[in-house]
């Protein structure tokens, strides 16, 4: 659990607070506007730059030493380096997982058990599951995620629907589960226990559930089933490349029991990542035979292939054309651009925490209401916005519950109100923000683009409106102390 602070200096005006950030967004507009999808490539990143530098000399003109700043940079860089190794652990695990035939045995099962007409709902459920016996939404994404990206486009259907249904069943379970670090975090910052904390957030959480099913399971029974690829070229030739086996599941039930037995991320990431080296050489060897182009698995050709998959891009070619854009992996060579997003999206963050432009436009945002409705909105959008300049799902969670804990209790409104709206707004909106860290990690595990996804992650953004109906029409709005 991270001890984030929130920075105070010489307050700024509000203007100057949010000059940067809206420099930033146009600047990021255009520039999507211009490269599309190729923005991610590295212009992004250096608009985050741009943005950095607005921020730092809004700072020096408000006498901020320039030495502080970057010390906060230095904080925030150092706050991501669990994430950025996770990162590079993900990508030499979906590189020795392609190359063992784990992904492409998920795959060809997947196509056999699962209906495109109920493909979408099924992806919500399943990754709702790992998640909330995980606790956590990028091992989630990371494991069944991908060969459900893989499926769902083995199928025929969008990759940002799919995206959208996995990002959407995994952040439920994020919210839910006792072993999240975020859903230890917002009780811890409003002054709640964990599971008084549950047991509230469930009665948003549920029903938003409930509609994101219900939305998915439309899209399916509306799909165009007369797009969809012929399943049976699709399994032969899977077969033809592959040597499939229900033991290639060791692997993934491996590092699920190992998260399960709540054993360090990056161990559980590295187990299976050998694991599935191992497996590659028994069951695939001419699959690394072709990595490295040679015509016996030695001693060297097989370090040679099971090095190349985990740290550079690997092909594998097929009989089907749709096949081969699935056997792709990127190996931690792959994760590069998203490490690359998150240090530039730190250092905007860092430099507007240093700054005091956090802490000005959270208390804006708290005296522009009076209503117990207007302080559940004002936390809404403080987090949204600190997802959207501060680039950390932490820092929507720890800054406005910092900020907030006093206000509702002087509404007499139970804590467990303020850390439900945090985990509503916090917690599921940070992946709906290309250079947020939670959004650059979901766009390139999955493969695909943010833009591509936000618009059917439709549990992510009706969460913040479900907490705000709720607060709308005081449906179950807890006290403190009842009213007689």
């Amino acid at each position: 659990m991270k001890d984030e602070k929130i920075i105070h200096n010489k307050e700024l005006s509000i203007w100057e607070a949010l000059l940067p950030v809206i420099i930033l967004v146009a600047l990021l507009a255009f520039n999507v506007f211009v490269y599309g999808d190729d923005s991610l490539g590295g212009s992004n990143q250096f608009i985050l730059l741009i943005g950095g530098a607005i921020a730092a000399i809004v700072g020096v003109f408000n006498k901020v030493k320039f030495d502080r700043m970057l010390e906060e940079v230095a904080n925030n860089i150092k706050s991501t380096s669990g994430a950025i190794l996770i990162l590079l652990f993900v990508g030499a695990l979906a590189g020795t997982w392609l190359i063992s035939g784990v992904i492409p045995a998920m795959i060809y099962y997947g196509l056999q058990i699962l209906s495109p007409s109920y493909f979408l709902a099924a992806c919500v459920i399943i990754c709702s599951i790992i998640s909330v016996a995980t606790g956590s939404s990028w091992t989630t994404s990371a494991t069944v995620g991908i060969a459900l990206v893989g499926i769902g486009g083995a199928l025929g259907i969008s990759a940002g629907m799919t995206a959208g249904a996995v990002i959407s069943g995994a952040y439920f379970g994020d919210k839910m589960s006792p072993l999240s670090d975020t859903t230890n975090l917002a009780p811890a910052m409003a002054g709640t226990d964990l599971f008084t904390h549950i047991r509230y957030m469930s009665l948003t959480t549920v029903p938003t559930m409930i509609v994101t099913l219900i939305l998915f399971t439309i899209i399916g029974l509306n799909l165009d089933t007369t797009t969809i690829p012929d399943t049976g070229s699709l399994l032969s030739a899977i077969e033809e490349s592959f040597i499939i086996t229900p033991w290639l599941f060791i692997v993934p039930v491996v590092v699920i029991l190992l998260i399960l037995k709540k054993a360090p991320p990056l161990m559980a990431l590295l187990v299976g990542t050998l694991l599935a080296a191992v497996f590659a050489l028994v069951f695939q060897p001419e699959i690394v035979m072709g990595i490295t182009n040679s015509q016996e698995l030695n001693l060297i050709n097989a370090y040679q292939g099971v090095m190349n998959a985990i740290t550079v891009e690997t092909k594998i070619t097929t009989s089907n054309e749709i096949l081969n854009g699935l056997f792709t992996a990127g190996g931690m060579y792959g994760m590069l651009g998203t490490i690359w997003l998150i240090l530039c999206a730190m250092v905007f963050g860092g430099i507007m925490d240093a700054i005091g432009a956090l802490s000005k436009i959270s208390k804006t945002l708290l005296n522009a209401f009076d209503s117990i409705f207007g302080l559940f909105a004002s936390t809404v959008a403080s987090c949204l916005a600190l997802n959207l300049t501060a680039s950390d799902q932490y820092l929507a969670i720890v800054v406005p519950g910092k900020m907030y804990a006093q206000a509702y209790k002087e509404k007499n409104l139970a804590p467990e109100n303020l850390s439900r709206t945090l985990e509503d707004s916090g917690t599921v909106t940070s992946v709906l923000v290309p250079w947020n860290t939670c959004g650059a990690y979901q766009s390139s595990v999955l493969g695909v683009d943010t833009t591509a996804y936000i618009g059917y992650a439709f549990f992510n953004y009706l969460s913040p409106f479900t907490t705000l109906l709720f607060a709308a029409f005081q449906i179950k709005i807890k006290q403190l102390t009842q009213k007689k």
